[in-house]
């Protein structure tokens, strides 16, 4: 199996959880975009209680809970993840109402109807969009929303070198009619999508790796699969910058009917 050929999911996660804690985000995203899907979210208040689904360190989780209230769970596979995002919350003094807990997004702990928010930037599709969608619903109240970014096609036909990669890598990716379809056929009113600018990929998620990367591997020079785990790593940012306008994140957001 070549380098080009293997997915994210062929490694061993230990060594994955050790790359992605070097770096802020797990993902592309930005404070930016977590304003403006916040704005089509209505009614939260002190009282709400809000779940960040595959939260990662947390990178996003803090900046949702300095601008938005309520009590905010982040909820990650990953203790690693979690130590360092609870260090985070305590470090800017939210750790009273933001927590951190490891847990499987296919088993979630918490009670019927009892979020008013379920947040998850570019994680649900390791569970599936669809799947994930329909799941986590009972955790909603009544009028809870479900805001999500998830991997998007922004066009109907695709290079095949990019279409490939995709169908190895989540072939649940779609386009946005399509999933703005599965969205409401799992018992919700569709109330926005948008797509993530480039830097959202480019300067907040790529570019951070660059200097990372050198570090991770001097620390693992005798590991083959350290190694070739990074070199997948360039390969999937030299595909973006390649084919990034028939592909991206788009955040969808929806109201529990």
């Amino acid at each position: 199996m070549s380098k080009e050929n293997k997915s994210i999911h062929d490694f061993d996660l230990n060594l994955i959880c050790e790359y992605f804690s070097g770096v802020e985000r797990q993902g592309p995203g930005s404070p930016e975009v977590i304003l403006k899907a916040l704005s089509f979210i209505k009614n939260l208040s002190s009282e709400s209680i809000i779940a960040d689904i595959g939260c990662g360190t947390g990178g996003q989780t803090m900046f949702l809970a300095q601008n938005a209230p309520g009590q905010i769970t982040g909820v990650d596979i990953f203790p690693d993840f979690i130590n360092i995002f609870n260090n985070n919350a305590a470090t800017l003094n939210i750790n009273e109402r933001v927590k951190g807990v490891v847990g499987s997004m296919d088993n979630l702990s918490f009670k019927d109807e009892e979020l008013d928010l379920i947040w998850s930037e570019g994680a649900i599709y390791n569970i599936g969009f669809e799947r994930g969608l329909k799941e986590w619903r009972k955790f909603l109240k009544k009028g809870g929303y479900i805001a999500v970014s998830e991997a998007t096609w922004f066009t109907n036909e695709r290079p095949h070198e990019i279409n490939e990669f995709w169908m190895k890598e989540y072939p649940g990716i779609d386009t946005i009619p399509n999933k703005v379809m599965q969205l409401q056929n799992a018992g919700y009113i569709p109330v926005a999508t948008f797509n993530l600018p480039e830097e959202c990929w480019t300067e907040n998620f790529y570019e951070p790796q660059v200097e990372w990367q050198i570090e991770y591997l001097e620390k693992h020079s005798d590991n083959k699969f350290a190694r070739e785990f990074v070199e997948s790593q360039r390969y999937e940012t030299d595909l973006y910058y390649k084919y990034k306008e028939y592909y991206g994140y788009t955040f969808y957001i929806g109201k529990k009917i």
